[in-house]
């Protein structure tokens, strides 16, 4: 029984996921209010379920992969709790939500890898997988582009220079909310093409997957993802710190392109 509970825990901590990046990222009230209810909600039945557990197993610690995994999610979900409790504020949540809920992920499938129903439905989720994470890198290049003319642009108007070349850039403040709207679609669009990919690799490679190069990689493209849209809505970061930030995201990006030689599961083959 404690599965039933632990995938009812894994489906509210993804909603929470979901909820916690307009929370947070887009500062909506609305959003606050769903957030916290779900992950309440999620915590208890993980409580439940890691409880009976322990009961059916008759042990008072986890052992193996997938019980560490459960318990170490637990833990976080429980830590970000507690921040929210004593300081009201749901920030970490747009760290704490999604890793909870990758690290529940494998372990709520149960000891049977999931298979899907057929090829052409594995297929699918592939293609899905695939275009969310090339659209993310497309957006990132699109707002390293709108930062670097941003930066351009007021260095023309600070030097009080011609127009010349450059007439044909937009005003500063259409090319900072491109920058800014493409940052954000871009890491909507990895947040969904890396829990997508979980789910697929899973069948084949379990917990293993999360130790693929290019997976790490990716993940840690994420979190810098992460921290720069924090800074830039905390800041109001522009111009050069805001291409740095944005050139780092890049950076990284090309280096998990390149894993694709080195990873096990990504291999751009003709075969």
């Amino acid at each position: 029984m404690y599965l039933l509970w632990l995938r009812v825990a894994a489906v509210l901590y993804g909603l929470a996921s979901v909820s916690a990046l307009p929370a947070v990222l887009g500062d909506r009230p609305r959003w606050r209010r769903v957030c916290m209810p779900l992950t309440i909600g999620g915590w208890f039945f993980h409580f439940v379920a890691f409880v009976e557990m322990l009961v059916a197993a008759h042990r008072l610690m986890p052992v193996g992969m997938h019980e560490v995994q459960s318990t170490l999610s637990l833990l976080i979900v429980t830590v970000f709790l507690l921040i929210w409790m004593r300081y009201r504020t749901i920030s970490f949540g747009v760290f704490a939500l999604p890793l909870a809920f990758l690290l529940i992920l494998v372990p709520a499938i149960g000891a049977d890898k999931y298979s899907f129903s057929s090829s052409m439905v594995r297929s699918g989720w592939i293609a899905t997988h695939v275009t969310l994470l090339l659209a993310a890198y497309a957006a990132l290049i699109f707002s390293l582009l709108a930062s670097l003319f941003y930066l351009a642009q007021e260095r023309r108007l600070k030097n009080r220079q011609s127009p010349g070349f450059l007439e044909w850039l937009p005003p500063l403040d259409t090319m900072e909310q491109i920058a800014q709207t493409t940052l954000v679609l871009g890491f909507y669009c990895m947040t969904g093409g890396l829990l997508i990919g979980s789910l697929i690799a899973q069948e084949h490679m379990g917990a293993a997957y999360f130790l693929d190069p290019k997976v790490v990689l990716s993940f840690v493209m994420w979190v810098l993802y992460l921290v720069i849209l924090f800074v830039r809505r905390s800041t109001g970061l522009r111009g050069k710190r805001a291409v740095y930030l944005s050139s780092a995201v890049f950076l990284v990006m090309l280096c998990v392109w390149a894993a694709n030689l080195f990873s096990s599961v990504h291999r751009f083959t003709t075969q």
